[in-house]
């Protein structure tokens, strides 16, 4: 019992860096130890990765809330890219978590280490993410784009529990911005996913948690707090630093972190 408290706790501190530097939220830190944690614990009948992407959902809540206003006082947000995208990006989510609700933690491990794998490939094979096109200068979508893809953005991360970024910071780096202005900007369109994904999970989920003690439907709402307890005070601290990061040096960093919790993932 020890040893998961002090696990969520140090990986709560990670969540904090990567919510600021990368914009997850905590999605791709907080699924995989959840999930780990709640298989650890063997509680009869819960579904651990119901349970892993419900509380990463919720835990997101408040990291990109608070990583949001550090960005805006920052005045690292682009917002010609937020207002456009948050509504379609909220109304995917809602529809994202109620199909997770039905298909299972199962269907959800599967994609989650699908959508890894397809992430990170992309990002190196194709151009204009780790090194953008000479010249490039920041092209703001059509209306009628940006809410079909923020539909499509909203329904995978509100399924996989993930945050918008994994699917937010490639798409704004195509489109001319640095790193710096697509994390920071990624921060933002992580609530609407999270709002929705947790409103979800906490009426209609279950994952079998919903009679265990300390879960709102799917959330465990013990994990979510010893989690949040190691990001906050992290995400004040690293918020003074994360414009110094080299553009190209963010950008690798970025898919190195992918990678190395797609590893954690597979041997879990």
């Amino acid at each position: 019992m020890l040893s998961s408290t002090l696990l969520l706790l140090a990986l709560g501190c990670l969540t904090g860096v990567t919510t600021v530097v990368f914009g997850f939220g905590g999605g791709f830190v907080t699924v995989p130890v959840v999930y780990a944690v709640t298989l650890a614990r063997a509680e009869p009948g819960v579904d651990a990765m119901a349970v892993a992407v419900a509380t990463s959902t919720a835990v997101m809540v408040v990291n990109s809330l608070s990583a949001t206003w550090a960005q805006h006082r920052a005045g690292r947000l682009r917002r010609a890219y937020l207002w456009p995208l948050a509504a379609p990006i909220g109304l995917g989510s809602a529809a994202g978590a109620l199909a997770a609700t039905v298909a299972g933690g199962t269907a959800q491990h599967a994609l989650f280490v699908a959508y890894l794998a397809v992430t990170i490939a992309d990002s190196v094979l194709r151009r204009g993410f780790l090194t953008p096109s000479p010249g490039s200068t920041p092209r703001v979508p059509r209306p009628g784009t940006t809410r079909a893809v923020g539909l499509g953005i909203g329904a995978v991360t509100g399924f996989l529990g993930v945050g918008g970024s994994v699917m937010t910071v490639p798409l704004l780096r195509r489109r001319g911005l640095s790193m710096g202005e697509a994390t920071a900007t990624a921060n933002p369109l992580t609530v609407p996913v999270a709002l929705a994904g947790t409103l979800v999970y906490a009426l209609c989920g279950t994952g079998g948690a919903g009679t265990a003690h300390g879960h709102l439907g799917s959330v465990d709402l013990a994990a979510g707090a010893l989690l949040l307890t190691g990001s906050l005070p992290t995400i004040a601290v690293v918020r003074r630093v994360t414009g110094r990061i080299p553009d190209r040096a963010h950008a690798v960093s970025y898919v190195i972190l992918l990678t190395v919790v797609l590893v954690v993932f597979l041997v879990l």
